[in-house]
Order: C-alpha cells, then structure tokens, then sequence
C-alpha cells in the first residue's frame, strides 16, 4: 500500500528541481519568471540557510525565496544536484543531494553533500532547513581571492 502523503511529498520536490532547473536554464533571477517555481511553494514559505554561507540568513515568502535565488545566482556560477535521495514521514521529507558547484567570485569547484529538512504542506513546500557538513568549507570556495600586497606579511 502507498502512503499518498509520501507520494504527494516526493512528487512536489521532484517537480520543484525540475523547475528549478528549467528556471536556472532560462537565465535565472532577473531573466526567467519566478512563477516557474512560485506554485511549488506556500505564499509563506520560510527557508532557513546557514548564517556562515554567502546567502545565509531567514528567507520568507515568494518574494523572499526570489531574493534567495537571486542571491545563490550570483554566489555560484554551477550548482548541480548530483545525487539525490530522499526519506518521507508525514509532512517532513528528508533530502540527501550531493552538489557539485563552481563559485562564481573564485572560480573554484566544491563538491559537497547537503542534507535538508523539507516540510511540505497541502502539496507545498512550507519550511526548508539545509544543513552543509561544512559551512567554513563552502564560504572560503566562495570568498574573493585577495593578493597579498609587498607591505603585508
């Protein structure tokens, strides 16, 4: 017997990547429409990223998840979802993808797991929690390589 809630959850996340694809394909924040991922998410949607990250911080709403993606396009130049796999009960679905990303300001290539904490509600995605095995790690691919100058030591 099949839970349809597992069912629901799996195929709301699955449609979401897809989309998130298509929009990320189409030019991303600022080029494609939002609407391409705004149906997959409740209006008060609030996703929570690590403080340490270039993005990090509470994001709430489709404006603020606009602003989100926004804010991870111009942080990474590649971020590709590798593997994914997922664990479903009741409303929360756990998510393992494996990332494979080039930063943007540095050009450098990280791979790293992610493993998020998806609530998904009446077929919407309400709350997400991301959690990064090494924030530090993930910042320092992303910082501006600086030169150091003859007058510093």
């Amino acid at each position: 017997m099949t839970d349809p809630l597992t069912t629901d959850a799996v195929a709301v996340l699955t449609g979401m990547y897809t989309a998130e694809a298509e929009y990320l394909a189409a030019g991303g924040p600022g080029e494609a429409p939002f609407d391409l991922l705004a149906s997959f998410f409740a209006p008060d949607v609030v996703l929570h990223q690590a403080d340490a990250l270039p993005y990090g911080g509470t994001w709430r709403g489709h404006a603020g998840m606009e602003r989100f993606f926004l804010a991870m396009s111009r942080t990474w130049e590649a971020f590709d979802m590798e593997e994914q796999e997922f664990l479903v009960t009741g409303e929360t679905t756990v998510v393992l993808t494996r990332v494979r990303a080039r930063a943007r300001a540095s050009g450098r290539e990280v791979d790293f797991p992610i493993l998020q904490t998806i609530t998904v509600k009446d077929g919407r995605i309400a709350e997400v929690r991301p959690f990064y095995w090494d924030t530090a790690a993930i910042a320092s691919a992303c910082a501006v390589p600086t030169e150091r100058g003859q007058d510093q030591q």
